[in-house]
């Protein structure tokens, strides 16, 4: 029997997912799409009796808008959502805003899946003259971060998302989900990882073949100690994940018309 009960996602597809972009921490809306998925994902989780009594987002809007629009097909609307940059999607570095089948056809495939799954490669960092940089380091959102806008990473492998979540995880969401609460947290295909790969005991070489399809609630079920009781549950229909995760490895390989 579950002590704790955790619902973990990756927001509903963006408008440069769609576009095959690397998205990370430029500011991106739902596609009509991901709308429509988010939607889905609260419909099920309604049918399925899930009560939540608290959300933990990022703080960019995909990940936000994700939250709203479930909470509103669950009716659960008044449920308080709080929201940190530590739960942000990885920091791709100078690959934002690429496209990532013309980067696996310039690079390789096997080289983008290395920046796009590995746990400790990091990518080229960003550079002042990046056309997101001023964007994204500009954003208001980051002056109320708990560090500096000096300190924020310019670049980051999935080693480094993972130590910039644990301090929010161990303060923050724990005690939350010790003192009984029901949690959500809506987040990014990356900052879910490092948290499944941390709490799930996930070895370094294992989490590169790790893959989370968007709007696709995730169950975890964990003892006293917060250990799981088993893998990680994806809720809805499976071969439809399936397929959802196929089209998401996809995207880092070469469309078959320029092979």
């Amino acid at each position: 029997m579950a002590k704790y009960r955790l619902v973990l996602l990756r927001h509903g597809e963006g408008a440069w997912t769609k576009e095959n972009r690397f998205c990370s921490w430029v500011d991106q809306k739902l596609s009509s799409d991901g709308i429509k998925e988010a939607r889905s994902c609260g419909k099920h989780l309604k049918a399925l009796g899930f009560q939540f009594d608290l959300v933990f987002t990022s703080v960019l809007s995909r990940s936000i808008q994700t939250a709203w629009l479930i909470l509103e097909e669950m009716g659960q609307e008044w449920v308080p959502i709080q929201s940190s940059w530590r739960l942000n999607e990885r920091h791709y570095g100078a690959l934002i805003g690429l496209n990532r089948a013309e980067m696996a056809l310039n690079h390789g495939e096997e080289q983008v899946k290395i920046w796009r799954r590995s746990y400790d490669v990091t990518p080229p960092p960003i550079s002042e003259s990046h056309p997101y940089y001023a964007e994204i380091y500009n954003d208001r959102r980051y002056k109320c971060s708990d560090v500096s806008q000096e300190n924020l990473p310019k670049a980051e492998s999935l080693k480094d998302v993972l130590d910039r979540l644990l301090p929010y995880w161990n303060e923050k969401i724990v005690p939350e989900l010790k003192s009984g609460k029901m949690i959500l947290i809506s987040a990014h295909g990356n900052s879910s990882r490092a948290l499944l790969k941390h709490v799930e005991g996930i070895s370094d070489e294992d989490i590169i073949n790790v893959t989370l399809p968007t709007g696709v609630p995730i169950l975890l079920e964990l003892d006293e100690n917060l250990h799981p009781l088993g893998p990680h549950q994806f809720l809805g229909d499976q071969e439809a994940i399936q397929a959802a995760i196929k089209k998401v490895e996809d995207q880092g390989k070469v469309k078959s018309a320029e092979k």
